[in-house]
């Protein structure tokens, strides 16, 4: 294990709260966006994301105002997806403070955006998000979901994080819809099937419950580690998790 990887807890935001679900469902409210992102800085988080989970749906951009306030007591790189369409979008969020942006619906609609973006902004700046339920009928037994995931599209999830690859995106993040805030471990086919054909860095999202969750992320290939639930309601301290995959031979910041 001489690969490194970073720990990123996810802000899933909702009407300007940091909030939790269980399979993208049944919503808990979980905190202050700033006030988590601060505490998450201090805990020693190495990048944060912040994903507006119903921007998309809802037809409407990413709040600006909350990227601002997040951005102005951040210490670590932070990426925010949701809501980001187009061009103006994405720079609409770098300008406010963000590092990186995340786009998952509006790629798959229009592939096109996610060329013009890591032509405007650079492939370290763009992370395509990619939303998948098992379906056996499809060859890798992923499909892509998008708004969110509501809506199915028919597609092999591992055959569009090729085509995402393609373009030149710096990182891609799958999150399992299975899995999500389920605490029962990552979805491990998907991220291997997925790292083995990519060149881009590949996020395990959804589904982390314990520590040996993330050791088998990074044994299946992931080099960005992110949870949510297991962060915000203190069942994992970053440092411990940092300890933990040290002790397993793992590098970490």
């Amino acid at each position: 294990m001489n690969k490194s990887v970073t720990i990123m807890p996810c802000l899933d935001m909702q009407n300007g709260r940091v909030v939790k679900g269980v399979h993208f469902v049944d919503i808990k409210d979980a905190g202050d966006p700033v006030q988590c992102a601060q505490a998450y800085c201090r805990a020693g988080a190495d990048e944060l994301a912040l994903l507006d989970i119903t921007a998309t749906v809802e037809g409407r951009a990413t709040m600006l105002d909350v990227v601002r306030r997040v951005a102005e007591v951040t210490t670590v790189p932070f990426t925010v997806g949701g809501g980001i369409s187009d061009v103006a979008s994405a720079e609409a969020v770098l300008s406010a403070g963000a590092d990186k942006i995340s786009t998952s619906s509006a790629a798959f609609r229009k592939p096109e955006i996610i060329q013009q973006m890591v032509k405007k902004f650079g492939p370290d700046k763009v992370t395509v998000a990619i939303d998948v339920d098992q379906n056996p009928a499809l060859p890798s037994g992923y499909e892509v979901y998008i708004d969110g995931g509501r809506t199915a599209t028919g597609f092999d999830a591992v055959e569009w994080a090729k085509k995402v690859d393609g373009y030149g995106v710096g990182v891609i993040l799958p999150t399992s819809k299975a899995g999500d805030g389920a605490k029962t471990g990552y979805d491990l086919p998907v991220i291997r099937a997925m790292a083995q054909v990519v060149s881009a860095a590949v996020v395990a999202s959804g589904g982390a419950g314990n520590l040996e969750h993330f050791y088998e992320a990074v044994q299946a290939g992931a080099s960005v580690l992110l949870a949510a639930s297991v962060f915000h309601f203190r069942m994992i301290e970053i440092p411990e998790l940092k300890k933990y995959l040290r002790s397993k031979g793992v590098q970490v910041k």
